[in-house]
């Protein structure tokens, strides 16, 4: 990480909120880097940063910390960590495209309710990474018109060792098998996806640890692992 924008994206990635970074001067710092970490190549994200505010923006700072100017220099530091954040958003909105805004777009939809209450407090217990895999696939139906597809897209990515099944034999009905233990979170993730994507008719039966028996496929033919269909 050199750039402050580079730095807050990860901080949201482990779950942290852009006011929980501060940032503030380096008592020293290389003039070739932004960021100014006491350990050069750390992955840590500190509540504090140090950062080089003149590596790009020396216009803006460059009278702001004078060496002989002790007065107000608490204010001066309040004002420099408000304008970086500031800066580091402007940063992320130039290197987004019409993909990303949408997906952020959508995902604001949620915090205000427009998909109900329920969906709202689900998509809170996804990862940022995931509440944007979510949202991707509901803009891609909603361009498409596939619903199955996305359906079965998303869950795949929400949980990579699952197996989806469709038939449409006697009654529309949807086979999942999930590879993990069940747990609350993840029943929730389905919760989700099941009342975002789901095609109306359609039933899901859900196996968790164990397949399903499939005669010729020897993987879901052990003993003691196989699942009742």
């Amino acid at each position: 990480m050199n750039y402050i924008w580079d730095l807050l994206i990860q901080a949201e990635n482990r779950g942290l909120e852009p006011s929980d970074i501060h940032f503030k001067l380096a008592t020293s710092f290389s003039p070739y880097m932004e960021l100014s970490p006491q350990v050069l190549n750390t992955t840590m994200i500190e509540p504090k940063v140090e950062i080089n505010p003149y590596y790009r923006y020396a216009e803006i700072f460059n009278y702001l910390f004078q060496p002989d100017n002790e007065a107000d220099v608490e204010i001066r530091e309040y004002l420099l960590d408000i304008v970086i954040h500031f800066l580091a958003d402007i940063d992320r909105m130039q290197g987004m495209n019409r993909k990303e805004y949408f997906i952020r777009f959508l995902l604001q939809e949620f915090t205000a309710n427009t998909f109900g209450l329920a969906a709202q407090q689900e998509i809170q217990e996804l990862t940022k990474a995931e509440q944007e895999i979510v949202a991707f696939h509901m803009i891609h139906m909603y361009q498409t018109g596939d619903i199955l597809y996305n359906f079965k897209e998303t869950l795949k990515k929400l949980f990579p060792n699952c197996a989806v099944y469709i038939k449409s034999e006697g009654r529309d009905e949807v086979l999942l098998y999930i590879g993990q233990q069940r747990t609350q979170q993840r029943e929730i993730k389905i919760k989700l996806i099941r009342t975002l994507f789901m095609p109306i008719g359609f039933t899901l039966d859900i196996y968790w640890a164990h397949h399903f028996g499939i005669v010729d496929v020897e993987e879901t033919m052990k003993i003691d692992q196989i699942a009742l269909y």
